[in-house]
């Protein structure tokens, strides 16, 4: 129980601390962090990126879609199945692809997009909030990208403010951490 209270803290603490970031302040931080994702080997190599469509305070990964538009990369976003706590991988290739979903998150239309296997993903952006220096995280709660993460092949990273990161989180047997963390700093 501890865990679960600990957690719910750390969480509330920090989006507190993140919609606590000036707007001018957010943009040269993802700038950074997008310089530092474009330049890592995990992202040159990749021919299908997985990445979550942003919104509110997290780190806008819009860009990142238009970038690997750009560089003829596939991008697949996920779709949430609440009664398995599951997620589905689309690929989609324009924003008008995109709608509303569960709990407002933004998801692809199955209808417009087409499912793609785990295996064929090469790089997931994995968000959280909270990461270790180990790659274990503190996302929002639900569980999905863990499961999710569960037998995922591929690489996995984060794109993570400096400030996001901690020496240690209460970590739970099913959590799976994220292979590398990207930050402002490198």
């Amino acid at each position: 129980m501890t865990k679960k209270i600990d957690k719910q803290l750390l969480r509330q603490q920090m989006i507190s601390f993140l919609k606590s970031i000036s707007s001018e302040e957010k943009v040269a931080i993802e700038r950074k962090l997008e310089k530092n994702l474009f330049e890592s080997e995990e992202w040159k190599e990749a021919k299908r990126v997985g990445v979550t469509l942003s919104q509110g305070f997290e780190w806008n990964t819009f860009g990142i879609i238009d970038r690997a538009w750009q560089e003829g990369k596939i991008v697949c976003a996920p779709k949430c199945i609440p009664k398995e706590k599951a997620m589905t991988f689309y690929d989609f290739t324009n924003r008008e692809q995109l709608e509303k979903g569960f709990y407002n998150l933004i998801e692809p239309k199955p209808l417009e997009t087409t499912e793609v296997s785990k295996k064929e993903i090469d790089l997931v952006l994995v968000p959280g909030l909270i990461f270790d220096e180990k790659g274990y995280r503190i996302g929002f709660g639900g569980g999905y990208y863990d499961r999710f993460l569960s037998n995922f092949p591929n690489r996995t990273a984060a794109l993570i403010y400096s400030r996001q990161l901690t020496s240690k989180l209460p970590i739970e047997p099913f959590d799976i951490p994220v292979q590398n963390l990207i930050t402002e700093k490198g």
